[in-house]
């Protein structure tokens, strides 16, 4: 089965240029640095300096739940270089931001065997950190044939992604049991990853508890507040899909909100930026721009949030929240951000790839789950004209968030001695009762 895995990537390499020429029009990040995704590393010169850590975060969520896990490689091991690899051009973006040189970035190869040996072979790491679920064959098994134990950390699996990697059995097997470790963020998760073959998972929590909201955000959100109008109500539909848009317009014409709230949507993916204002255009709805860097007119009711990296200042802006890819059946996306704020997060009833934070958060009160756009816009109202109620929620999103943190120190506990291993290096089994 891995055999005809890879023949497919053979077919399909002379497209993925096209594929990425694309997706530049929108991101021009994807031009950048492409002979990365074939194996060619020659703008990282020769040799990689000192013993290399590799975490792969594929896109931005993952990036930033990475953060605590590179402030614990650079401590407990300062001689080591720590490698970042990424897949989208706005998780290379995000990870040049957060970690500046303290890291060397560069593209994961495409699953090709003859690129994922030409990576290994560059920068030869110790030992790979894989987060959440961005499992390609040939990587894991090249890797275990050069004996670089690979951990999937922070791991997640839905009960969707579960049965489709189940149809597949011979080609997910092999892979999941070449693992080193697996450390899951819950129960369910490490359940179905067993039962897919991975070995032994550990539940640690998930790691995006223990991400905080800096100083930035915060002075980002005052930023965008003055920008909006200090007084009006602001709710924010932040990482909207395809889709969801039309839904959430629709719905506030059938059901308008107050005079004066300001609705800001920020779509998940930029290259849908220029797709959400021809759809406001076309409805009529006057909007401006976050680019256009300009004040709020008090009789334009909508922004377009059309910036990267910039969510947590959205969310701290808002007086309510709503957490897109939820109302169309697209799993979601991470509500532990908008929590992590004390808004009231409100998400829709798609949430499967994020189930059991969602399940917990709701019963804890620190989120709502709605039906639909019309429920949502619902939702928005009653909130927006019930600051007691806002109050109360903002306790219990605190308490909440502050409840399910320490997962970084849960994975580190459990992944030291392993690295220990890998390193071959007496010294790091002490490095493993490093505080934060």
């Amino acid at each position: 089965m891995r055999a005809l895995y890879t023949l497919l990537w053979y077919l399909a390499l002379p497209l993925l240029p096209l594929r990425l020429w694309w997706r530049a029009r929108n991101e021009p990040g994807y031009r950048e640095h492409v002979g990365e995704r074939f194996g060619r590393y020659r703008d990282h010169g020769g040799t990689v300096p000192g013993p290399v850590l590799w975490i792969h975060a594929v896109s931005l969520g993952e990036t930033r739940a990475a953060v605590p896990l590179v402030d614990r490689l650079k401590r407990a091991y300062p001689e080591a270089t720590v490698l970042v690899t990424h897949m989208t051009a706005t998780g290379r973006a995000a990870g040049h931001e957060l970690f500046g040189d303290r890291i060397v970035q560069a593209w994961l190869p495409y699953d090709a065997p003859f690129a994922i040996r030409a990576f290994l072979a560059h920068f030869n790491p110790r030992a790979g950190l894989i987060m959440e679920t961005e499992l390609w064959p040939n990587l894991v098994a090249l890797a275990h044939e050069r004996q670089v134990p690979i951990f999937l950390v922070n791991a997640r699996m839905s009960e969707k992604s579960a049965a489709g990697y189940a149809r597949v059995p011979s080609l997910t097997r092999p892979m999941l049991a070449s693992l080193a470790g697996v450390a899951a963020q819950a129960e369910a998760d490490a359940a179905r990853l067993a039962a897919l073959g991975a070995p032994r998972p550990e539940v640690v929590g998930n790691l995006k508890f223990d991400v905080r909201v800096g100083d930035a955000a915060l002075a980002l959100g005052r930023e965008f507040r003055l920008r909006f109008g200090e007084a009006r109500p602001v709710w924010v539909a932040g990482s909207t899909r395809d889709g969801e848009e039309a839904l959430i317009l629709g719905a506030l014409a059938a059901h308008p909100l107050p005079p004066g709230t300001l609705t800001v949507i920020v779509p998940r993916h930029p290259q849908r930026f220029a797709a959400v204002a021809e759809l406001l255009r076309q409805r009529g709805v006057p909007f401006v721009r976050r680019s256009d860097n300009t004040p709020v007119p008090p009789d334009t009711d909508v922004v377009l949030g059309d910036s990267m990296g910039e969510m947590p200042g959205y969310f701290a802006s808002a007086d309510v929240v709503f957490v897109g890819g939820s109302l169309l059946p697209l799993g979601g996306q991470n509500l532990i951000e908008a929590i992590a704020t004390g808004r009231p997060t409100i998400v829709g009833p798609h949430m499967f790839n994020f189930a059991e934070a969602t399940e917990k958060a709701v019963a804890a009160g620190a989120a709502l789950e709605v039906a639909d756009a019309t429920a949502l816009i619902a939702e928005v109202a009653a909130l927006l004209g019930d600051p007691g109620r806002r109050g109360e929620i903002r306790e219990a999103a605190l308490a909440f968030h502050r409840a399910h943190g320490g997962s970084a120190d849960r994975l580190w506990a459990w992944l030291a001695p392993r690295l220990a291993v890998a390193m071959r290096d007496d010294r790091a089994a002490a490095r493993g009762s490093l505080s934060p």
